[in-house]
């Protein structure tokens, strides 16, 4: 496990990226990284070095500029620091050919920082059911007004387009890792 003083040192790193993403300061949150990346799991999108991740910020802030979070807990792994918060924000405006809906969304998350050896931080893996957060941004719609229904199937037609493309190779070539010291017994034998 790592000592406290590491521990304390990367809390301090990830506590000031949260404030400054929510404050919007783009070049202090890069500055968290050695090299900047974030790998959004439940949509399978990769934004990997500073262009794409500046445009990531962009995308997603120009869809929910009001975006903020509250941290649940933080907890500390031997290469990571693991960060479970709700993430809120207003849709208003489009975001992976999804046009703003106008709704307020308040989703579960957990990002894995990752530090390499030199306790670098080299990404932001974030998880989060995708589904609680479409069910907010829709949800709210009036589907009695016909206007709405536009809006509906512009946003599934979003949706769709969005998880139609291939994931990146760097999300789903993974290897299971290995355990030297495990050797599975029956539950009987245990």
């Amino acid at each position: 496990m790592t000592d406290s003083r590491t521990r304390a040192k990367r809390e301090t790193l990830i506590l000031d990226h949260f404030h400054d993403e929510v404050a919007q300061r783009w070049d202090d949150v890069l500055s968290t990284f050695e090299h900047p990346r974030y790998e959004i799991i439940p949509t399978m999108v990769l934004h990997d070095g500073q262009k794409q991740v500046r445009d990531y910020y962009h995308e997603s802030r120009t869809a929910f500029p009001d975006q903020d979070h509250e941290i649940i807990a933080l907890r500390h792994a031997d290469d990571a620091v693991i960060v479970e918060f709700w993430l809120m924000g207003t849709h208003l405006g489009p975001i992976s050919g999804i046009p703003p809906t106008g709704s307020k969304f308040r989703v579960r998350m957990t990002a894995f920082f990752i530090f390499d050896s030199n306790e670098k931080l080299v990404c932001e893996r974030i998880y989060f059911d995708s589904l609680s957060m479409i069910k907010q941004l829709l949800g709210s719609l009036n589907y009695k007004n016909p206007k709405n229904w536009w809006l509906l199937i512009k946003a599934l037609k979003g949706f769709a387009s969005a998880q139609a493309a291939e994931p990146p190779k760097a999300l789903t070539d993974t290897s299971p890792p290995e355990f030297p010291n495990y050797t599975h017994r029956p539950i009987n034998e245990r």
